[in-house]
């Protein structure tokens, strides 16, 4: 099916890395490519923390989260692996925007990554103190990189949630 072409696509299981999942599908059906959705995951505490006090079981369990979290991810995209493209999933241990960048290391693959929130409290925050993902891939991937914007539900969603008035939802739940 593939000539050794890939789609590389960061998953964290957001609504976000959902959007960039499903295009990254597409972009593997029309390049007839392995799709290699990633995700990766550092210890709680981080790499620092966990060298000052290891423990294996606590390793070995969080690895195992990551899988479950990949494996919801794509459930909640496709119901299971994406028909109609070969796939080989990833759980990877590592900061996401190296990781990704490592992996997706020839001139003839494709990274697909989210933007993320934009404008999204938490998502500013977390750019500052970790960096964006995409714009890491961005400047240092060896590849193409397809940065995916959030869909335009997403921002209807959100719109929706903050305009619900819980005292008539309350309301209506009571009548």
């Amino acid at each position: 099916m593939s000539d050794g072409a890939r789609v590389i696509v960061g998953v964290s299981g957001s609504l976000h890395s959902l959007t960039a999942l499903h295009r990254a599908v597409a972009e593997a059906r029309a390049r007839h490519a392995v799709l290699v959705p990633v995700l990766t995951w550092t210890p709680v505490g981080g790499e620092r923390s966990y060298r000052a006090r290891p423990c294996p079981p606590l390793l070995q369990e969080w690895r195992e989260a990551a899988g479950a979290r990949l494996e919801r991810a794509l459930d909640e995209a496709f119901g299971g692996l994406p028909v109609g493209v070969s796939v080989e999933p990833m759980v990877v241990r590592g900061e996401a925007g190296p990781v990704l960048t490592r992996l997706a290391d020839r001139p003839g693959d494709l990274l697909v990554v989210s933007t993320g929130q934009q404008g999204a409290v938490r998502g500013r925050l977390h750019r500052l103190l970790h960096g964006s993902v995409g714009r890491y891939c961005l400047a240092h991937a060896r590849c193409t990189v397809l940065a995916v914007p959030p869909s335009s539900l997403h921002a209807d969603l959100r719109a929706l949630h903050h305009g619900i008035d819980m005292r008539e939802l309350t309301a209506l739940a009571a009548a």
